[in-house]
C-alpha cells in the first residue's frame, strides 16, 4: 500500500478546516467535525420548536422586570418603545410620527409628559380651527406629567406600553407551524441563542437565550410589524410618581380623546 506523503495529509487537515470555518461563516451554523453546538448551553436549543417558545414564555413571565426597545407597527401606526417594565408599572420613551412622549405608570396611575408641540398636534386632529384655547392648553401642559384618566381612551391606548404581561403575551407568539431556525448570536449582548420561527419565518421569528435563563432576547415580528430587543431581565428598577408641582390633573377627558 502506497504511504500518503505527510505534508498532502497536513494540506488536507489545513483545507477541511478553512472549508469548515467558511461553512460557519457563511451560514452562522456552529460546530465543526461534530462539535455539540449545545455543549455548555441550558439545553433549550435541543428542544422542539413549540416547547421553546413555551421555555421562553413562562422564563420572561417569571422574570421581575424587563427592558424592551424597538419597533412596533399597530394600528396602522409605528411606534419606538424604550420601556422599562415590570409587573406593578413600567417608565420609558415611545416615539410616534415624529413625536416622542413618557409615560409612567405606577398601578393603575398613569401619566403622560409631552412638550406644547405634541398637545397641539393632538388638539388640531379633534378640532378644525385650533384657536388660541387650545394653545393655552398645550402651554399648560408643556413638560409636565399629565395624569391619564382611567376612563379616558388615551388611558387604554397608553397603558398597554407600561403593561409587562400584557405586551409579553401577545409579542411572544409567533403566527403559524413553528420550526427551529439555527444557533444564532445576540447583536446586542453577543450571547449564544437558539431562533425559532413561525410560518417558515413569515409569522415572525424569535431569538431564544442559550445561556442562564432561556430569555428573549430578539424578535421580529410578522408582516414587518417591527423588531423588538429585549435586555435587563430580572434587573429591579424604580418608580416614583412625579412631584406635585410637576403634575396636571387635566379632568375627565385630555386632549388626546
Amino acid at each position: 500500500m502506497t504511504a500518503i506523503p505527510q505534508g498532502r495529509t497536513r494540506r488536507r487537515t489545513v483545507l477541511a478546516g478553512a472549508v469548515c470555518a467558511l461553512v460557519v461563516t457563511s451560514t452562522g451554523l456552529t460546530g465543526c467535525g461534530g462539535e455539540d453546538p449545545d455543549a455548555g448551553t441550558n439545553g433549550v436549543g435541543k428542544l422542539a420548536a413549540d416547547e421553546i417558545q413555551a421555555k421562553a414564555k413562562a422564563a420572561a413571565g417569571a422574570a421581575g422586570a424587563v427592558r424592551l426597545a424597538g419597533t412596533v407597527v399597530a394600528g396602522g401606526r409605528s411606534y419606538k418603545l424604550d420601556m422599562r417594565l415590570k409587573a406593578n408599572g413600567g417608565s420609558g420613551t415611545v416615539t410616534a410620527q415624529g413625536a416622542s412622549f413618557q409615560l409612567l405608570r405606577i398601578g393603575e396611575e398613569l401619566y403622560l409628559k409631552a412638550d406644547a408641540g405634541f398637545w397641539k398636534h393632538e388638539d388640531s386632529k379633534d378640532s378644525e380651527g385650533g384657536g388660541g384655547k387650545d394653545t393655552d392648553a398645550a402651554d399648560k401642559l408643556d413638560g409636565k406629567y399629565v395624569k391619564v384618566p382611567t376612563g379616558d381612551p388615551s388611558y387604554k391606548k397608553f397603558s398597554g406600553f407600561t403593561d409587562k404581561a400584557l405586551l409579553l403575551d401577545s409579542l411572544l407568539t409567533l403566527h403559524g407551524s413553528l420550526g427551529k431556525d439555527g444557533h444564532q448570536e445576540d447583536p446586542a449582548s453577543g450571547a449564544r441563542t437558539i431562533r425559532i420561527s413561525g410560518g417558515g419565518g413569515s409569522g415572525g421569528t424569535l431569538d431564544v437565550a442559550l445561556e442562564g435563563q432561556p430569555y428573549p432576547l430578539r424578535l421580529v415580528r410578522a408582516g414587518d410589524a417591527g423588531t423588538l430587543s429585549f435586555s435587563a431581565w430580572g434587573e429591579d428598577f424604580a418608580l416614583a410618581e412625579p412631584a406635585k408641582d410637576d403634575t396636571v390633573d387635566y379632568g375627565k377627558e385630555l386632549p388626546t380623546s
